[in-house]
């Protein structure tokens, strides 16, 4: 399955490092989804260290911004407390919410084909309707085009 803009966001629960985040929880407020492969790693950490320093940003806005992977919570919680990270964390170890966006994709690295979750981002709006879709992200720059994107939404 694919989400593409214009879509309703898909609902979902996960367990997170501060406790349950859900579509539900989100409802009538702007929601950054960012799908990212794994805690602690460069530029996983460097995505999460960028939607940090614009926290104040997205808050002023009403933006949420929730981050998610295959990484348990206690790791998630270790990733937060090293970088002292402002996102929701949520946990997806079966991969159903991954999958359910469409993130979960097949990679090739040196040859090797393998499945991964692809970094993407998903701009929901307070409607719960996916405004905008961000896929194979390149971190530099990007949380500056995201915020763009939600200023937009306002």
């Amino acid at each position: 399955m694919t989400v593409n803009a214009g879509d309703h966001a898909p609902d979902f629960t996960m367990p997170g490092d501060t406790g349950p985040v859900s579509m539900a929880d989100l409802k009538g407020k702007i929601v950054v989804l960012y799908f990212y492969p794994k805690d602690d790693t460069s530029g996983c950490t460097n995505e999460a260290k960028g939607f940090t320093e614009a926290a104040t940003e997205f808050d002023t806005i009403g933006a949420v911004v929730v981050g998610a992977s295959k990484d348990t919570v206690a790791s998630h919680a270790k990733f937060r407390a090293k970088y002292g990270l402002t996102p929701l964390l949520g946990s997806d170890a079966d991969g159903d919410v991954i999958e359910r966006y469409g993130a979960w994709v097949e990679k090739n690295m040196y040859g090797r084909k393998y499945m991964g979750i692809e970094r993407a981002t998903f701009l929901i709006d307070r409607d719960g309707v996916v405004r905008r879709v961000w896929r194979k992200v390149k971190v530099p720059g990007h949380v500056a085009e995201v915020l763009a994107a939600v200023s937009a939404l306002g």
